[in-house]
């Protein structure tokens, strides 16, 4: 599958996929606002742009209040990355996820804070998100298994809408990468909550008595994380 990313004036970010066995062209939005246009293999990416185009004000009505933080130079994503912005001689917004940055690029007449540089800036920062997740939480998962006997079969990073993680009958653990904005007190928590479940599924008196055993202050613990949803959030 060959795919194009471009950037379109009060649009924003949009995500062009050619797919077999698309005989038409379509659009998904995702709750960021960006676009995904999947089309068939043999249409030009042209006629995906000229769709997305024609579906302007349709696409503008629905993004309205998709992107409510307006992230801002130096402002930290997750736990290791800060966003700088590069003002240079171009016409698109790019970014580029570094080991302890997100670079944004974008033209003279641009401000950070236009609606199409931060729809690029919330992508990057969900890419952000994503590595630094993939490489903290699997080994935090794996010493907290260790440190008190549980055992597990896989482990996957996901960008989950609702949950902040899940445990299958088989074993295999998913971890929101959103998690990585959380307080590590609480990724513990929701760590050692799935481990939980690889021995008891339900969430009935007999799991949350057994979650108490291995989670200290386990109410304020329940009561903290019903304060953070699963999308992106401001961090000094």
């Amino acid at each position: 599958m060959s795919q194009k990313q471009i950037v379109l004036p009060e649009i924003g970010l949009v995500r062009l996929h050619k797919r077999k066995g698309i005989r038409s062209v379509r659009i998904t939005m995702a709750h960021d606002g960006t676009l995904r246009v999947s089309m068939p293999v043999w249409s030009p990416y042209k006629v995906g742009e000229a769709f997305v185009l024609s579906k302007r004000d349709w696409i503008l009505k629905h993004q309205t209040g998709k992107s409510k933080h307006v992230f801002l130079p130096n402002e930290r994503i997750g736990k290791g990355h800060r966003l700088r912005f590069i003002h240079e001689n171009r016409a698109n917004t790019t970014s580029r996820v570094t080991k302890n940055e997100l670079i944004v690029r974008l033209s003279l007449e641009n401000e950070t804070t236009d609606d199409n540089v931060q729809i690029v800036v919330n992508a990057g920062a969900i890419r952000a998100l994503k590595q630094e997740a993939k490489i903290l939480l699997p080994q935090r998962l794996q010493t907290l298994a260790d440190s008190h006997g549980f055992s597990y079969r896989s482990v996957s990073i996901k960008r989950l809408k609702s949950r902040w993680g899940s445990c299958s009958t088989q074993q295999d653990i998913a971890l929101n990468c959103f998690l990585m904005q959380l307080p590590w007190d609480l990724i513990d928590y929701v760590l050692l909550h799935e481990l939980l479940h690889t021995r008891v599924m339900a969430h009935g008196k007999k799991f949350w008595s057994e979650l108490a055993n291995y989670v200290s202050d386990l109410p304020s613990k329940r009561r903290a994380i019903k304060t953070y949803q699963p999308t992106l959030v401001a961090q000094d």
